[in-house]
Parts: structure tokens; C-alpha cells; sequence
């Protein structure tokens, strides 16, 4: 047997060499990336944590003081989430769990312990305990 005997027919439709395509391919972008830029980042560290109107009358409701003290750790808890690209952060701190949307820096609402018992959290992307 020769090598010939393995090629297929010209009329059976063999294909010629592989080269360059007619049309080149368009160059591959990368557009904006999903989380804050690092700049973003340290622009936004050491701001104040917004509270929505819904976490302001869930504080209320369950008698949770934001006093300065406990605001300053939970800026801080959505620094460090902010800095490993989270959007929607879980923070428990001194036996209250905030939703906070990092991007905004608002807390969107706010869990007591008793009420945290058998409570499902959706919707966040990490957790950050202080």
C-alpha cells in the first residue's frame, strides 16, 4: 500500500489547504468590567454607609441603634467587600445582619438575631463577618 491509496478522490470533494479566511475575525474587546474600578475603591473607602428607607424603618422596628462606632465597622466591612469586587454584601456584626448593596454603600436592610432564626438571605454574592 502506498500513501495514495488513503487520499480521497479529487472529485469526491477534498479539501485544499488551510490558510487565511476571507474575512479577518473583528479584534476581541473587553468592555467595562462588573465591579468598581480600584480607583472607585478608594475613592469610596472611609465614606459613610447610606441606609435605605426600608433598612432606616427595619432598624426601628427591631430597636437596632447604628451608633458612630458600630457605623465606622460596618463602612469598613463594605470597604474590604468592595475591594474583592462584591455587589451585594452580607455583613454580620455584633449579632445584627446588614444587606448592603457595596456599589451604593446603602444598606438595604437590617436583621436583628432573634428575627435572623430560620431567615433564607438571597441576592448577595459574599459575607463579611466583623
Amino acid at each position: 500500500m502506498t500513501p495514495n491509496d488513503f487520499a480521497l478522490p479529487a472529485a469526491a470533494g477534498a479539501i485544499g489547504p488551510v490558510g487565511p479566511s476571507a474575512s479577518p475575525r473583528p479584534p476581541i474587546t473587553i468592555g467595562p468590567q462588573a465591579g468598581p474600578s480600584f480607583a472607585q475603591v478608594l475613592e469610596n473607602k472611609g465614606q459613610d454607609v447610606k441606609l435605605s428607607a426600608h433598612a432606616q424603618a427595619r432598624l426601628k422596628s427591631r430597636n437596632i441603634s447604628l451608633d458612630p462606632a458600630r457605623q465606622a465597622k460596618l463602612s469598613a466591612a463594605v470597604d474590604k467587600a468592595a475591594a474583592k469586587g462584591s455587589r451585594e454584601s452580607l455583613v454580620l456584626m455584633d449579632d445584627v445582619a446588614y444587606v448592603v448593596s457595596v456599589r451604593n454603600r446603602t444598606v438595604i436592610t437590617a436583621v436583628d438575631g432573634q428575627s435572623m432564626k430560620d431567615n433564607v438571605f438571597t441576592n448577595i454574592d459574599s459575607a463579611v463577618i466583623v
